[in-house]
């Protein structure tokens, strides 16, 4: 349909191809005219850049003259990342997480009050301000009588590097010893060892140092050296000392206090400085422990494992460990053994094995059921669970996650942020949707709808988080730093409204989105770029809109 043809498209108008299913309006515009644009692009840069460049073929035309940079919006899934909220990625919250870094007020998230069930029903919510190292002080002489402990000042936090010039600096100040990564090492012995790495370190990996001022156990005659020891930790580490106490099990667990910021009544409570990364649920900083900041877990469902009660052990009734699968290899030897020792029979329908049967089967045997059957059993669930951990077989990652099921996170109930990153607010004029503030007194949070925080602004839908933008309660000083953020959250929010999207709650997972949704969504973000003499190809920008939403897209384009 497209041989013989010359055309001539006018510049910065815009400009439709109608037609019926396949007369090539798509080949016109996507394979012919943004392909082209694209490949004269990529030739004016370096070969080796090119080269990390996907290249698009040669479109088969004779010439095209004076055409400028192309960029397509086309309808397609808005990618395959479950982390990927509407919110980041329109960019949004790259805003928020600084607005809240800049303006935000912490407070202090000590549990005061639990439910039965272990829940935290209430929290200290005491503002936190900066403590001097008096309170510091005396919160780490509380430790009981004999506690092992270990004064770190942290020299490096999250930096990538070698950093053998941090070590020299530390041996210059007459440390002997640092924590690096969890472990502690001689600084003189490493130095030794010469080279730019002496720490056998991964040059792009982000790496913790820290100092370690003091090892001592505490008794009531160490207790003045504990309190110069926690100085110095101040010192070194500019504000912050990190207190390491062995556990039981022999695990360091750090407390970390601040002359930044904590709690007057819980100095535990403490944060080393309100910074973006806090507010991310990208970085183990801000995320939430619990699911490491996707705000679900995902666990193998028995339904899933066990499709059709109506197969028996030697049919394949376990999917995960089907012949044809990475699991076949033992599988047969395991069902065998489980058959032996718990009397199954291979051939009998999986419906039809007692429910005690089944529960050992999947879950693996308790104390109690050793004692009855006299063997023991892992259970098909903790084994795939264990065996995803340890297996470095790509086959076995791709195979698995399709017997798994997300349940939300008990421990973020969805926010994906920790319990500090959520207990930063900035307040407000008008008050919160009450589901908003129904959402985080489920963490046993403040329940003032008249204050913000990180998780709150992504429950909103843009129409809600437009009206919350301009009701914000800042200082003079906050005002003029927030300014130039609000301004491009205010802008990307507008964007947003103007192509219908109004209604989309910013925590939406992009993976959710449809096609036509994705399409808006990557059109707004177009339209807050500000690019201008480009020529944007778009697949039916308008499909899945209602009629009276036509008008305000048009005119997007337009603006465009």
């Amino acid at each position: 349909n497209l041989k013989n043809i010359s055309l001539e498209l006018p510049r910065n108008q815009m400009i439709v191809f109608t037609g019926l299913s396949g007369s090539g309006k798509s080949s016109l515009a996507f394979d012919t005219i943004f392909a082209e644009g694209q490949r004269k692009y990529m030739e004016s840069l370096s070969a080796y850049a090119r080269q990390f460049l996907e290249q698009l073929r040669k479109p088969d035309v004779e010439s095209i003259e004076g055409l400028t940079p192309t960029i397509a919006i086309e309808q397609r899934a808005a990618g395959k990342n479950p982390r990927s909220p509407v919110a980041t990625t329109t960019e949004i919250y790259d805003y928020v997480r600084l607005l809240f870094a800049r303006a935000g007020r912490p407070r202090c998230w000590h549990p005061t009050k639990t439910k039965k069930d272990g829940t935290v029903a209430q929290r200290c919510d005491l503002p936190i301000e900066k403590a001097d190292p008096q309170r510091i002080n005396a919160a780490v002489l509380q430790r009981p009588e004999g506690s092992r402990l270990l004064v770190l000042a942290p020299v490096v936090r999250q930096k990538k590097g070698f950093h053998r010039e941090v070590l020299e600096s530390l041996a210059e100040q007459g440390f002997a010893r640092a924590r690096v990564n969890g472990a502690v090492i001689e600084v003189a012995e490493v130095l030794a060892k010469g080279g730019d790495n002496p720490l056998a370190l991964g040059r792009y990996e982000k790496h913790d140092i820290e100092a370690v001022v003091d090892r001592l156990v505490v008794r009531e005659n160490t207790r003045a050296r504990l309190t110069e020891s926690v100085e110095t930790g101040l010192k070194v580490g500019e504000g912050v000392v990190i207190v390491s106490n062995e556990t039981d099990g022999g695990v360091w667990e750090d407390t970390v206090y601040s002359e930044h910021y904590a709690c007057a009544l819980h100095p535990d409570a403490s944060l080393d400085e309100l910074e973006p990364r806090l507010f991310s649920f990208n970085s183990h900083f801000g995320a939430c422990p619990g699911c490491e900041g996707l705000g679900d877990v995902y666990e193998f469902s028995e339904p899933l494992c066990i499709p059709d009660d109506e197969r028996s052990l030697s049919e394949a009734a376990i999917a995960p460990w089907k012949g044809s699968g990475p699991a076949g290899v033992f599988a047969g030897t395991l069902i065998k053994r489980f058959c032996r020792d718990f009397e199954v029979s291979k051939s009998q329908a999986i419906g039809k094995v007692s429910a005690d049967k089944r529960r050992i089967l999947l879950h693996g045997t308790t104390p109690e059921d050793e004692v009855t059957y006299g063997a023991s059993w892992q259970g098909v669930i903790p084994w795939l669970a264990d065996w995803r951990q340890r297996s470095d077989s790509q086959w076995v990652k791709e195979f698995l996650p399709q017997f798994m099921a997300a349940r939300p996170c008990t421990e973020c109930f969805g926010a994906r942020l920790n319990v500090k990153a959520l207990s930063v607010y900035i307040p407000l004029s008008a008050p919160l949707p009450a589901s908003v503030v129904a959402a985080r007194s489920r963490h046993g949070l403040s329940s003032d709808p008249r204050r913000l925080n990180a998780a709150d602004f992504t429950h909103l839908s843009i129409e809600d988080a437009v009206l919350v933008m301009s009701s914000l309660v800042l200082t003079p000083e906050q005002q003029t730093i927030a300014a130039p953020i609000l301004k491009e959250v205010r802008a990307r929010l507008g964007f947003l409204a103007s192509v219908g999207l109004e209604y989309l709650s910013l925590d939406r997972k992009t993976l959710s989105l449809s096609g036509g949704e994705a399409q808006r969504i990557r059109l707004a973000s177009q339209v807050g770029s500000g690019i201008v003499g480009a020529t944007y190809v778009l697949d039916e920008p308008t499909i899945g809109l209602h009629s009276r939403d036509n008008t305000r897209l048009i005119r997007t384009l337009r603006h465009l």
